[in-house]
């Protein structure tokens, strides 16, 4: 049985595939902060919320979706870039939709082809297939940014509490220090190393310039300045955000020493 993913703050772009006999092949490209609930409005119609392409035509099925967007915005213009690979500027390389081209084979070759270029091949996307009838492997030259995982299995978005005012729950009379800085942070608004057993504590601007040192724009990785386990930035902010709550999503030193911290002398 697979393991189902709870994520929060959820922005993903999924790939839907046509079931209907009439329509068998077609797909169609769009952008939800809730994949479970936006799968079954294609399948009910238009008049509960499904997009007018889709409605009548059904039943679909959702066999990828990408997410880890920082923001709707951003999720947005990747949906509309590839709806529309050659009108994108940053996709005009690509070449046109073959004539023995299946549309879901173009659809895969497009994303492929997204996931090499700036911005997105910056971001800290996931991509997951959510249907192990019609998953791909992406071509060898193609293969997705290191620091993009290819998970399998469902997942539930789930939403922060709006009632929740960080301004009150967290005052500067609970303070820790940076320890890049060395300057007061108030307790929940550092970001920590995902080694469950180191306690630095940081502001997330430190963390993330000490990240930028390489001379990228937006962080990607880096070192953990007390620990010095290489970490991906996407993680570290996913769990400032609250995403990686299990404990069993954080590092455990004793079993993966020899994956994540360096030498003494490095």
């Amino acid at each position: 049985m697979e393991n189902t993913s709870t994520i929060e703050n959820f922005y993903g772009v999924y790939l839907l595939y046509c079931l209907n006999p009439k329509y068998l092949g077609r797909t169609y490209i769009g952008y939800t902060v809730d994949p479970n609930r936006r799968i079954k409005q294609h399948n009910k119609g238009k008049k509960f919320g499904g997009a007018w392409k889709t409605s009548n035509r059904g039943p679909w099925t959702m066999v990828m979706i990408i997410h880890g967007f920082p923001n709707d915005i951003s999720a947005l213009r990747f949906e509309w870039a590839w709806q529309h690979p050659h009108i994108s500027r940053r996709l005009q390389h690509v070449s046109k939709k073959k004539s023995y081209e299946k549309v879901y084979d173009f659809c895969l070759r497009i994303l492929s082809e997204m996931l090499q270029v700036g911005p997105w091949n910056r971001l800290p996307l996931t991509i997951r297939w959510l249907n192990h009838e019609y998953t791909r492997d992406f071509p060898i030259k193609k293969i997705p940014p290191f620091h993009m995982p290819v998970c399998y299995g469902p997942v539930i978005s789930k939403k922060l509490p709006k009632s929740i005012d960080f301004s009150d729950k967290f005052t500067l009379k609970e303070t820790n220090l940076c320890y890049i800085c060395f300057q007061e942070i108030a307790i929940g608004r550092e970001v920590n190393c995902l080694n469950s057993i180191c306690s630095i504590a940081c502001h997330i601007l430190c963390m993330s310039k000490l990240f930028l040192s390489n001379g990228e724009y937006v962080p990607i990785e880096g070192k953990c300045p007390k620990c010095h386990c290489e970490l991906l930035w996407g993680d570290i902010v996913r769990k400032f955000k609250g995403c990686y709550r299990d404990k069993h999503m954080e590092i455990d030193i004793q079993t993966t020493n020899d994956i994540y911290c360096s030498d003494e002398d490095d």
